[in-house]
C-alpha cells in the first residue's frame, strides 16, 4: 500500500465560513498517482469541521442556525469558564466532525451524485491546516 500526504492550507475572511474542498482532495489524489484506495480528509484544528453534504447554500444556512440551536454561543459553558470561552464552537465541531474519508475507485472520488467535500471554519479567520492523506494502490 502506498500512501501520499498532502496538506491544504485555508485562511477564511469571516469567522464563520464554509468552503468546497472537494477539488483540493482531488487534486491531492491525482497527484498521489492512487487509483484504488481511500482519501482521509482531516481537519488539524479543534474549532473547525470537514464533512461530506451537498455544497446548497440553504443547506449551509440550515446547518448555521442547527449548531447555534444545539450549542449557542452565549451559553455558559464549563470548558473555558475562567476566561474568554469558545466552548460553544468546539461542541459545534463535534457535531459536524474532524473528518471524512471519501473512497477511490478506477481513479475517481466515489461521492454520490450531490455530495461534496465541506470544510467548515466555525471561529476565526486564522490559517487552518487539513491533512490530506491518500492510501492505496
Amino acid at each position: 500500500m502506498r500512501i501520499h500526504n498532502d496538506y491544504l492550507t485555508v485562511q477564511t475572511k469571516q469567522k464563520r465560513e464554509f468552503q468546497n474542498i472537494t477539488e483540493n482532495v482531488k487534486h491531492a489524489m491525482e497527484k498521489s498517482g492512487i487509483t484504488e484506495g481511500m482519501v482521509l480528509v482531516a481537519v488539524l484544528h479543534p474549532n473547525s469541521a470537514v464533512f461530506l453534504n451537498e455544497d446548497e447554500p440553504g443547506l449551509i444556512q440550515d446547518a448555521e442556525q442547527w449548531l447555534e440551536q444545539i450549542a449557542p454561543v452565549n451559553h455558559e459553558y464549563m470548558h473555558g469558564s475562567k476566561f474568554e470561552s469558545n466552548a460553544a464552537i468546539h461542541l459545534q465541531s463535534l457535531l459536524l466532525g474532524s473528518q471524512v474519508i471519501v473512497a477511490i475507485n478506477a481513479g475517481h472520488l466515489e461521492l454520490g451524485p450531490w455530495q461534496q467535500v465541506i470544510y467548515a471554519e466555525l471561529d476565526g479567520t486564522r490559517p487552518k491546516r487539513i491533512l490530506i492523506k491518500v492510501m492505496g494502490e
